[in-house]
């Protein structure tokens, strides 16, 4: 049994449980956590008694998005020292595409269960499992992120919307978009998602493995995982021009949003928030 720091994992029944645990930052995703995360897959995956693998947040949020700089993050990065060049392309490539490819075509069906915020890292992470469960009170906001999946999640007019727009969208919404299954009152999420997840697992491993094979497989045979694979240039494209052609004030919004949405003012997180 491997020992975590950053997510909780548990075996319930035929469930494997994948808990994102950093509370005090509304789950945001570093490395460290990220590394957690695929540990615990590997363990649900390898593990024959467990079924289905539900990924969760603590403290009433999935995940606020990528870590921007928390003190524990900065940390492992300088201890990762990883250096300048292809190597620092294949590190950011594999937390943001790679693992979360990984992910999706896990042997096992998989659901996010959602609660809170699901904001930009959140949301890919959400969108690599096979099911989305939510909570009514839950809140996404999807964006031009690493993992671009959010034309396959809501198709390309919604994907340009909401991603032109960037604003955030309610449970029903999502619902409604395609990109979550179903929805439940915030005190029924929890029992509602495990039920559901028992339910699956009544079925043979073999029925379930070749079923989702072939549904990824229909998605692949679309372009799916190509688009991703090619995507991530346009992204790192992006980050070398951060600033080109935005206005001032729009920089200064962002990072405002970044802090309210988190709740972290007085707390550095990525920025100071003077």
């Amino acid at each position: 049994m491997a020992d975590y720091t950053d997510i909780l994992y548990t075996v319930e029944g035929p469930l494997g449980i994948i808990t994102l645990n950093r509370p005090q930052y509304r789950n945001a995703q570093s490395h460290h956590l990220l590394d957690e995360i695929d540990a615990a897959f590997d363990q649900a995956t390898a593990d024959p008694s467990v079924s289905v693998i539900i990924v969760r947040g603590s403290g009433g949020n999935f995940s606020s998005g990528h870590d921007l700089g928390t003190p524990e993050a900065e940390e492992y990065r300088r201890i990762a020292n990883i250096p300048e060049g292809i190597a620092r392309y294949d590190d950011f490539k594999k937390y943001n595409v790679d693992l979360l490819l990984k992910w999706r075509n896990c042997p096992k069906p998989t659901i996010a269960m959602v609660e809170g915020y699901c904001i930009y890292a959140g949301w890919m992470l959400a969108a690599c499992m096979d099911l989305v469960f939510a909570s009514a009170d839950a809140r996404f906001l999807a964006g031009f992120v690493e993992y671009m999946s959010i034309p396959w999640d809501v198709g390309v007019k919604k994907a340009k919307e909401l991603c032109f727009e960037s604003r955030f969208i309610t449970a029903e919404e999502a619902r409604e978009f395609g990109f979550v299954n179903r929805v439940y009152p915030q005190d029924q999420l929890e029992h509602e998602t495990y039920a559901y997840a028992i339910r699956v697992s009544e079925n043979t491993p073999v029925m379930l493995r070749f079923s989702k094979i072939a549904m990824n497989k229909a998605q692949d045979l679309q372009g799916y995982t190509n688009h991703l694979e090619d995507e991530i240039g346009d992204y790192v494209a992006m980050q070398s021009y951060r600033g080109a052609g935005r206005a001032e004030g729009g920089e200064r919004r962002l990072a405002s949003v970044d802090l309210a949405v988190r709740g972290l003012k007085g707390q550095r997180y990525g920025l100071d928030p003077q």
